[in-house]
C-alpha cells in the first residue's frame, strides 16, 4: 500500500498580531519554502509554494490584529506541523483531520488544546482521548445547591465557556433557532455573573 499523507483543517480560527505573522514568514523562509506575501486594507495574504501546489493563507485584518479562518488542506508534512504549532501558540480552534493510508485521525482543538481525538479505520470508529471536565459533577451539583458566591462563580464560568463553545458550533452549522436560545442563555448567565461580581 502506498504511503499517502494529508492534513485538513476545518473551521480553523486563529488570531495573530503583526509580529506573529512576521515570525511565521521568517520560519517558512528558514524551512526553505518559496513564498511571497501581499497586504491590503482588509487582508494579509501569504502564498506558499509546496511542490506544484500554491497554498494561500488569507489573514483578515480586524483593527490592529489579524484572523486566519476557514478550511485548509496540506499534503506537506512539515507545513502541517507548522500549522499545528500555530494553533497551539495562538490558542486557536480547529477540527484537524489527518489522512494516512486508510486511516483518519480527527482532533477537535479548542483554545489550542486537543479536547477530543478519534481514530477511524474503515468502518471502525474509536475515541482515543476525550478531555474530562476540570470540575467533577459532584462539585457542580454542590455549587448549584450552594448560595455562596465563591462556590457559584467557578461553575458559572464553566457554564459560560460551555455555552460559548456551543454557540460557536451552532453558528458554524447555521441553526438559527438554537442560536437564539443559546444567546438568551448566555445573556442570563452574563447578568448572573454581573450580579455576583458586584
Amino acid at each position: 500500500m502506498s504511503r499517502c499523507y494529508e492534513v485538513e483543517y476545518v473551521n480553523l480560527e486563529l488570531r495573530f498580531d503583526r509580529r506573529q505573522i512576521q515570525d511565521l514568514i521568517k520560519s517558512l523562509i528558514q524551512e526553505g519554502y518559496s513564498l511571497y506575501w501581499n497586504e491590503s486594507e482588509q487582508h494579509f495574504i501569504i502564498s506558499i509554494r509546496t511542490g506544484r501546489k500554491l497554498t494561500k493563507l488569507k489573514f483578515q485584518r480586524i483593527v490592529d490584529r489579524y484572523k486566519l479562518a476557514g478550511n485548509y488542506s496540506f499534503k506537506d508534512e512539515k507545513l502541517a506541523h507548522m500549522m499545528e504549532k500555530m494553533i497551539g501558540a495562538t490558542r486557536g480552534h480547529a477540527v484537524v483531520k489527518r489522512f494516512k493510508d486508510s486511516q483518519i485521525i480527527i482532533a477537535n482543538i479548542m483554545f489550542g488544546e486537543v479536547i477530543r481525538l478519534v481514530e477511524i479505520s474503515g468502518v471502525e470508529h474509536k475515541v482515543l482521548f476525550q478531555k474530562e471536565p476540570v470540575v467533577t459533577m459532584d462539585q457542580i451539583m454542590q455549587a448549584f445547591k450552594s448560595h455562596r458566591v465563591e462556590d457559584r462563580i467557578p461553575v458559572l464560568r464553566l457554564e459560560l465557556d460551555y455555552e460559548l463553545a456551543l454557540l460557536y458550533e451552532l453558528l458554524e452549522r447555521g441553526r438559527l433557532e438554537e442560536i437564539e436560545r443559546c444567546k438568551e442563555r448566555l445573556q442570563e448567565l452574563r447578568l448572573e455573573m454581573l450580579m455576583l461580581e458586584l
